[in-house]
């Protein structure tokens, strides 16, 4: 196991889960809040103002007006307008700034980012907060399906390929072992045909790596016997054999007890990071960190490439690397910038901080 240096990374965004109190809640010094005024009353305050200001700027100016009208009054008027409409206009649109706010917040809510949620909106009218209340609802009951239903088709995804590679080790494996044997076995008994034979049983030999090669990785059994670290290690090994990819690792030891299925969703994160690190970024050199920084497990996967195409960056490698951390919890950062390579940053707190 290499040293544990760490490799710099980038801070991930932080996400704010703070939730809009209810009107009728009480804060933290026990005295219940005020009431949110209804929309209504406050446009009516904010026009009743302005009917007020120029009520009392008609009665207590020396202004007269003249029957018929004379020019100068009528434009003493029309300038008295003009600053009442003004007025007006300014009041409406602080009444109804929050609103606004609140639609912007609204579209800039990323899906693939679970967490965020409308808040800042106890001083609004009662339909504002009502309306932030309902939406933080619609995105808890949004992101708990969509939890749900994204671990039940993980779970099957592993169940099905937990059963490939069996299949691929127990029964082609088997199959391809018997005929390298018998190939094997003819080609030193002699004859005409001993050459063929010979490359037959090179070529049969080498189709069972390739089977096993596939069977590792559709289910890594470093995974469950060894653990997380010793997984990484053999994962890392792998990539250099079979892509020339160098890689530096830097896993730190004794790391906290993890359940199996966050050891596997980290894994898998390396797994896809090192695969687009290989096939996309075309890097010569990449560095796997997993380490223990302020009470949290973070994995970093950097390469020295030219980053991802953005047909990669939109496609379902990366999404399911985001599925995956979303599962466990965990932030999940990707940084792609051409000629600077990709940067892949998992953050998972180790004791509900992340």
């Amino acid at each position: 196991m290499s040293d544990s240096d760490q490799l710099n990374v980038r801070p991930v965004r932080a996400i704010r889960d703070d939730r809009p109190s209810r009107p009728d809640s009480e804060n933290g010094s026990g005295h219940a809040e005020t009431r949110p005024i209804p929309m209504l009353w406050r446009v009516f305050a904010a026009n009743a103002a302005v009917f007020a200001i120029a009520f009392a700027a008609l009665a207590l100016s020396p202004v007269t007006i003249s029957s018929p009208i004379r020019l100068v009054e009528l434009v003493i008027l029309l300038v008295g307008l003009a600053v009442m409409m003004l007025v007006d206009l300014l009041l409406l649109r602080q009444v109804l700034a929050p609103i606004h706010r609140l639609v912007r917040t609204m579209e800039g809510i990323d899906r693939l980012h679970p967490g965020q949620r409308a808040v800042g909106f106890d001083r609004a009218s009662s339909e504002t907060v009502a309306l932030a209340q309902a939406f933080n609802g619609m995105l808890d009951r949004l992101e708990t399906e969509r939890r749900e239903s994204s671990a039940r088709a993980l779970a099957a995804q592993e169940a099905e390929r937990l059963r490939i590679a069996r299949e691929l080790h127990d029964e082609i494996g088997q199959t391809l072992t018997a005929v390298a044997l018998r190939a094997e076995h003819a080609a030193g008994q002699g004859g005409p045909e001993r050459r063929d034979l010979a490359e037959l049983a090179e070529v049969v030999q080498q189709s069972l790596q390739d089977v096993r090669r596939i069977s590792r990785e559709l289910r890594p059994e470093a995974l469950d016997e060894l653990g997380l670290v010793n997984a990484l290690i053999a994962l890392c090994s792998r990539v250099t054999e079979q892509s020339g990819l160098q890689i530096h690792r830097q896993l730190e030891g004794g790391l906290p007890e993890l359940s199996p299925d966050v050891e596997l969703a980290i894994y898998r994160v390396a797994q896809e990071a090192l695969t687009n690190a290989m096939r996309h970024s075309k890097a010569t050199e990449a560095t796997v960190s997993l380490s223990r920084d302020d009470g949290a497990l973070v994995l970093t996967v950097a390469d020295n490439g030219q980053g991802l195409p953005e047909h990669v960056t939109a496609g379902g490698g990366l999404t399911g690397m985001r599925e995956r951390a979303m599962l466990i919890g965990a932030a999940l950062a990707i940084r792609s910038a051409p000629g600077v390579g990709v940067e892949v940053t998992l953050r998972l707190g180790l004791h509900g901080k992340t």
